[in-house]
């Protein structure tokens, strides 16, 4: 029997692809497209689906939000994951739905209440993904004049991270009793202040909400520098990975887990899932021409730029397409991400780096075919790097009605006739059946 891998989709709170055919006309808000979205990804059992965020309008391309505001592709306008993501926990049963919070924006206090609350509306299903926020914009949101140096941003994720684990161990699993004989409804011996004063934070604790079936929400983390892999090794149920190629994606893969047994973690522990961006059809020769046509799109190269500068906080208007860039670019923000699309010493152009991009983000291989086909393409990559699934995106982090029903009722069932992903769930909680295989 081949191995099991998982399935994750990624996506945007956003206005979706609003100009396509099959779009929901840019009006997602009130969640419903994206409730819709995950019962039909539960239908075909995803692991989960993922809302990136952002917390601020970009003006890295150009130094205007002309560009981000005219196009709507995924960072603006978005909505805040968290309610949406509440939302889908109470209107599905299996699978899981992670949002992002950044350790800039929330309180340690607040952040650990709200995941610990969205886990019960869940059912044991949510999932965190950790990022510090790497836009100077953001800092400004919050009073910041710049965002701190990324060093010093993963000493205080890492701090950040020891007080939220003390806070949702603040209630101890066997606090709630509900004696009707004693009328006692939780042992207040079992929930206990935490006194916690790091470096950076302070909370007395505890929690004044009740334990959450996780105890403590599935971690998903992208770790893409040093810092970033030696944090996600640390902290991460999933890594979201955007490694291009063969080689790269298995050099990923065993630095994550190296790093995971260096710091006493059982690497399998650990689900290393990489970003990509299926083209289907009916025929190989039609995904080949869909292909050909978006890459064609005058708008194509604009927009991925406007995306992959919003990511980085690099404005990369000013570099010319067609020829290398300058030199290893560098930045406060996502450096990791950086160097993945940049792919420094390879001599390509400006353009030819974003022809291989998907939405901004590295798309790990290219995947394009009939479902069979890239059912096959991802069986084949599974094998040769020994990985753990893959998290499924759009080229412009939104998404449209028939590429759900082409993944979920094409791409899907062709990865469950040959064993490749599962066809029912196994268990309740969401970290519980990303340890199933």
């Amino acid at each position: 029997m081949p191995k099991k891998f998982h399935l994750g989709w990624f996506t945007n709170f956003c206005a979706d692809e609003w100009l396509g055919p099959f779009s929901n006309g840019g009006e997602p808000w009130d969640g419903k497209f994206y409730v819709e979205m995950a019962q039909a990804l539960e239908r075909a059992c995803f692991d989960f689906i993922m809302f990136e965020d952002k917390l601020a309008i970009s003006e890295s391309y150009g130094g205007t939000a002309e560009a981000y505001l005219k196009h709507a592709m995924g960072m603006t306008p978005k909505q805040d994951p968290a309610p949406l993501a509440a939302l889908i926990g109470g209107t599905t049963s299996n699978i899981g739905v992670v949002a992002t919070l950044s350790t800039l924006g929330y309180p340690p206090f607040l952040l650990a209440r709200l995941c610990s609350s969205i886990d019960s509306i869940a059912g044991g299903r949510f999932g965190w993904n950790i990022v510090t926020s790497a836009e100077n914009a953001a800092a400004q949101n919050f009073g910041l004049d710049r965002l701190p140096p990324r060093e010093l941003r993963y000493e205080m994720a890492h701090e950040y991270m020891d007080l939220v684990y003390q806070l949702w161990n603040s209630w101890e699993p066997d606090t709630v009793i509900r004696d009707r004989e004693t009328a006692t409804f939780a042992d207040f011996t079992k929930v206990k202040p935490i006194h916690f004063e790091g470096k950076f934070f302070k909370s007395r604790g505890p929690l004044n909400c009740v334990r959450s079936p996780q105890g403590v929400p599935t971690r998903v983390q992208a770790g893409g520098s040093p810092k970033g892999r030696d944090f996600a090794a640390q902290h991460a149920d999933a890594i979201v990975s955007v490694a291009p190629g063969l080689k790269a994606m298995k050099e990923y893969r065993d630095d994550v887990r190296a790093r995971a047994v260096a710091l006493g973690r059982n690497p399998d522990d650990i689900k290393v899932l990489y970003l990509i961006a299926p083209v289907l059809a009916d025929t190989d020769d039609e995904a080949r021409a869909k292909y050909d046509r978006m890459v064609a799109d005058p708008n194509f190269i604009h927009k991925n730029l406007t995306l992959i500068s919003a990511i980085t906080d690099i404005d990369f208007k000013k570099y010319p397409l067609d020829e290398p860039l300058p030199g290893r670019l560098v930045t406060n923000g996502e450096q990791g991400t950086l160097d993945a699309f940049q792919q420094w010493g390879t001599g390509k152009t400006l353009r030819a780096l974003v022809d291989e991009a998907s939405g901004g983000l590295v798309s790990s291989v290219e995947l394009v075919g009939t479902p069979e086909t890239v059912a096959d393409q991802m069986a084949a990559v599974m094998e040769e790097i020994g990985g753990d699934g893959f998290l499924i995106t759009s080229p412009h982090l939104g998404v449209n009605r028939r590429m759900i029903t082409e993944v979920a009722d094409g791409l899907v069932p062709a990865l469950q006739r040959r064993g490749l992903v599962r066809t029912e769930y196994s268990h309740k909680l969401l970290r519980d059946n990303l340890l199933a295989f």
